[in-house]
């Protein structure tokens, strides 16, 4: 079989069900008779631009990004529990957390997928967002804060 008739196996496949993992997301394949290693489902996976997110299972599972829309209240939350203060800049908004839970805030935006952040960078007590033109830093803050508020 092809690498299009690969890629549509793998769409429906993890719209269907909960893979976590490239050995599990390999079997099923197997299973639906794709013979594969992991170097190409990872390959495959790099170029559908799938993304793990948490299941309400508690584990994490591989999603499209067009997926996620329902995970801006995940986001909501970790902006209540950890952000303590947003601070704008250019094209940048640095968020300051209770120390150590930098990278919990920053794994949580990234998992969102925010249409107007292009990346964060962590610290221990201090999250760095770079926003998407033509998004400027204070806009993304305030779209943050409002967020932040309606959790």
């Amino acid at each position: 079989m092809n690498r299009n008739e690969r890629h549509a196996t793998i769409l429906r496949l993890v719209r269907e069900q909960p893979l976590s993992t490239q050995t599990e997301l390999a079997e099923a394949l197997r299973a639906e008779g794709h013979e594969v290693v992991q170097t190409t489902v990872s390959r495959d996976i790099h170029e559908l631009g799938l993304i793990k997110v948490r299941h309400e299972s508690g584990r994490l599972i591989y999603a499209f990004p067009e997926d996620t829309a329902g995970y801006s209240e995940e986001l909501s939350d970790a902006l209540t529990r950890w952000a303590l203060t947003l601070e704008a800049s250019g094209n940048l908004v640095v968020v300051v957390t209770p120390y150590g839970y930098a990278s919990a805030l920053a794994q949580a935006i990234d998992v969102a997928r925010h249409p107007h952040i292009a990346g964060t960078i962590a610290g221990e007590n201090t999250v760095l967002l770079i926003s998407r033109e033509p998004v400027t830093g204070a806009e993304l803050a305030d779209q943050l804060r409002a967020q932040r508020l309606a959790a």
